[in-house]
């Protein structure tokens, strides 16, 4: 008797047409509560409601949420977003109980990867955001750089280090990654003031390799002086870290040193002298006519002084 090879055809494609084939493969769009959207564990991008937040919120009411989020199953119950942190801010201000979603199973690195890639589309995305975003990202690589791909014949990240493809994959060099990364070694209280652009980047990568009580006096120090470091100044202070000579006396001479481009500067709220002028004076006239006024009363102190002799 000959062998017969028959190929059997699975039932679903014998009863369906192609297009309810290609249909049952894509991803379904669910509308999940917004109760039950959890945040992703270690998120590092801050979700504030601010005038863009509120803006977001007034499209969704007019035009509902044009991409939906993605998110995975929790297994205590819900959803982990993965992306869509700020759609779903925006949709509780609109007062919308539900959020388009895209359902995944996905492992942590997977997840950390998209989550990571969806917020840097974004056009402002702070120093602090970047720093820990490039962390998650870079360690979730390295991870998966030691799997092997799924048919078993190669490894990701085989022929090139994980840091040199995210900096292809971000427009940024290596060496920047890893200053980024840097600033994750900073307190928070520094590296809000960093996120407020009152220390510059380069600052702050210095001022990330002292130890953390070394931080917590110059946060104290910058509070009380209001002054934050040069590039100058941070550079001394990481170098007599390194040495083992910096103490809380070097931190205080340092910081208090007079920078060869400062100067005093007096500075006021428009909205508190505005009542004082007529309306439509820009702060350069309030400024001039304030300065003009200081003068008058100068010249008038003078002359009484003058009389009196």
């Amino acid at each position: 008797m000959k062998n017969l090879n028959i190929n059997l055809t699975p039932v679903d494609e014998l009863f369906t047409t192609q297009e309810q084939r290609d249909d049952n493969k894509r991803e379904k769009i669910l509308d999940i509560s917004l109760e039950e959207l959890h945040p992703f564990k270690g998120h590092p991008f801050q979700v504030v409601e601010n005038d863009e937040l509120r803006e977001l919120a007034k499209s969704i009411t007019e035009h509902g949420v044009v991409t939906p989020a993605i998110a995975r199953p929790c297994k205590e119950g819900g959803y982990e977003l993965i992306s869509g942190h700020r759609r779903k801010a925006a949709s509780e201000l609109a007062g919308i109980k539900t959020l388009p979603v895209i359902v995944r199973d996905l492992d942590d690195d997977a997840a950390i990867i998209i989550m990571v890639d969806s917020n840097q589309q974004r056009e402002n995305v702070l120093p602090s955001e970047k720093a820990f975003s490039y962390k998650m990202k870079l360690e979730a690589m390295k991870r998966q750089a030691g799997r092997p791909s799924k048919n078993n014949l190669s490894q990701v990240g085989t022929d090139l280090r994980s840091d040199a493809i995210l900096a292809e994959q971000l427009g940024e060099s290596r060496n920047t990654i890893q200053r980024y990364i840097r600033l994750t070694n900073l307190i928070p209280k520094i590296l809000k003031i960093v996120d407020e652009k009152l220390i510059a980047f380069s600052p702050a990568v210095e001022l990330s390799y002292l130890p953390k009580k070394a931080q917590e006096e110059l946060c104290n120090i910058i509070e009380m002086q209001q002054c934050t470091p040069s590039l100058s100044q941070a550079v001394r202070l990481k170098t007599m870290q390194q040495k083992g000579e910096l103490n809380h006396q070097d931190i205080h001479k340092i910081m208090c040193e007079t920078k060869a481009n400062q100067k005093d500067k007096i500075s006021f709220q428009t909205d508190r002298f505005s009542a004082y002028f007529p309306k439509g004076y820009t702060p350069e006239q309030m400024e001039k006519s304030i300065l003009n006024m200081l003068d008058e009363r100068k010249r008038k102190l003078q002359k009484s002084r003058d009389d009196a002799r």
